[in-house]
Parts: structure tokens; C-alpha cells; sequence
């Protein structure tokens, strides 16, 4: 991706945010591990606080598009994402139905969102591939 002033500003937001992230999953791990946070509001606090992040990212990618100015780079970030998900959208589909079907095991929901990032990098990979790079 070319670095663009937007493209800067996007990869400054995802480092705070993944760092957050990790910082509360660390915490809400050893609060639940340690029996800290047992039940009542604390504990849905800490059980949602590194879903947080993870949503941050989301709106950061949406800011990130909002604010670049190619439209050319815009275009390419916008495909990846609807190539995440597409990927994260199938593969949830398929395994719901594999597992209604009792064919397969549960898998905890908060995958969707780790398939959804796979899938970006599977848009930015196909991006690579189809367009080759301008500047990176």
C-alpha cells in the first residue's frame, strides 16, 4: 500500500488499538483465570473490554477510507475488505449449517472476526497479485 498521509494515520490508530487489545485480553485472561472477576457486572465488563479494540479496528479501517484522498488506493482497501468478507461471511455460513447439522463442533463466535481479518489478508494478497503495487 502507498503511504499515504491517511494510510499513516490508519496504521498509527491499528497499532494503539491492537495494543489495547492486548492489554485486555492479558487482563480479562487473568482476572477470569485467578477468579477475580467471577460474575455480576465486572465480569461482563472485563469479558467484553478486548472486544473493544477489535471494534476500533473496524471503525478504523471505516475513518481510514473516509479519509484517503486517492481514490485509486480507496478502491483497492475497499476491495480487500469486501473480500474479508466475503471469506468471513461463507465460511461462518458453511459452518453454521455444518454444525446445525451436528457435523461439526461449536467454534466460539469471536472466530467470524479473526476469518474477517484473514480474509484482508487474503484481499490484500489477491490486491498484489491482480494490480501489482504503486510505491511500496
Amino acid at each position: 500500500m502507498v503511504r499515504t498521509p491517511a494510510w499513516c494515520r490508519y496504521n498509527v490508530r491499528v497499532i494503539w488499538l491492537s495494543l489495547l487489545y492486548a492489554l485486555f485480553l492479558v487482563g480479562a485472561v487473568y482476572g477470569f483465570k485467578h477468579q477475580l472477576l467471577v460474575d455480576g457486572p465486572a465480569a461482563y465488563g472485563a469479558a467484553i473490554l478486548p472486544a473493544l479494540p477489535i471494534i476500533g479496528i473496524f471503525a478504523a479501517i471505516g475513518r481510514y477510507l473516509v479519509e484517503e484522498q486517492d481514490e485509486y488506493i480507496r478502491m483497492l482497501m475497499i476491495r480487500q475488505t469486501l473480500w474479508a468478507s466475503g471469506v468471513a461471511l461463507s465460511l461462518a455460513t458453511i459452518w453454521g449449517f455444518l454444525e446445525s447439522f451436528e457435523l461439526v463442533g461449536h467454534i466460539e463466535a469471536y472466530y467470524v472476526a479473526v476469518l474477517w481479518f484473514a480474509g484482508l489478508g487474503i484481499g490484500g494478497l489477491i490486491n498484489k497479485l491482480t494490480v501489482g503495487s504503486r510505491g511500496c
